[in-house]
């Protein structure tokens, strides 16, 4: 039998059938995939590299992901307005463009850091972020699905008021290590660079980004000789199947 005989003997109802089926499925996958809304702060002014940072990975975030929004906020030796109240305040504009159950909230945060939190520095106002106070920050938006960039040392102090399986938290160190690559001029710390710079740009999953980055910095800090730093990746199982590259 031809394959003109059996569609004229099932008909045009089957074969409008098959068209519909076919249509559906590319549909429902666009109704379905993830956006992520990216904040980006780069926290203590003093430096130029951690507005770079901050800059270059909201936009290696965005490339990477189909994004809703973008807030991106830094320091400057002249001053700024990335504080705790704007940081808090960009959170939730950020979270009212997304789907609550739906979406991913990406924040990035790059400063200097200590065992008591985040080292803000905006003109000749200087404030410290500490987990707690992101938590709470974090709580508010309402977004469930979170995932929680920290380039900082010490920034390991976060993980545990901050990662469960719905909070995704990535840090540049533990908690009781420096990281490194702060240099005024630089683009990226020794941390944004191998992790958003040449990991998150290549790798298959965000774990594996992370577990690349790792890698790279501890070879980087074993040739200079300084102590590791040992980043830190905790949480987020229900947030990882979620994170889809964009198309």
């Amino acid at each position: 039998m031809t394959s003109g005989s059996w569609i004229s003997r099932l008909g045009a109802p089957f074969v409008a059938l098959i068209l519909i089926v076919g249509l559906v499925s590319p549909v429902r996958a666009i109704e379905d995939a993830r956006k992520v809304g990216v904040v980006s702060f780069g926290l203590f002014g003093d430096q130029g590299v951690f507005r770079a940072e901050a800059t270059g990975a909201a936009q290696v975030v965005a490339a990477r992901f189909e994004t809703a929004s973008i807030d991106l906020q830094y320091n400057s030796k002249k001053g700024g307005h990335a504080t705790i109240e704007a940081l808090a305040s960009s959170l939730q504009i950020v979270a009212s463009r997304l789907d609550p159950e739906k979406d991913v909230l990406f924040l990035i945060l790059t400063s200097h850091g200590s065992p008591d939190g985040l080292a803000i520095k905006a003109g000749r106002l200087t404030q410290t972020l500490t987990p707690s106070r992101l938590a709470d920050m974090l709580a508010k938006t309402g977004v469930r699905h979170k995932v929680v960039v920290i380039s900082a040392c010490y920034s390991g102090v976060f993980i545990p008021r901050l990662a469960n399986p719905d909070v995704l938290v990535i840090t540049a160190a533990d908690a009781h290590h420096s990281s490194f690559g702060c240099q005024d001029k630089a683009k990226w710390t020794y941390f944004g660079d191998a992790f958003f710079n040449v990991a998150l740009r290549q790798a298959t999953s965000v774990r594996d980004a992370f577990l690349d980055a790792s890698l790279l910095v501890r070879r980087r800090e074993r040739r200079e000789h300084f102590e590791p730093s040992n980043p830190q990746m905790a949480g987020g199982e229900n947030v990882l199947p979620l994170l889809v590259e964009r198309p």
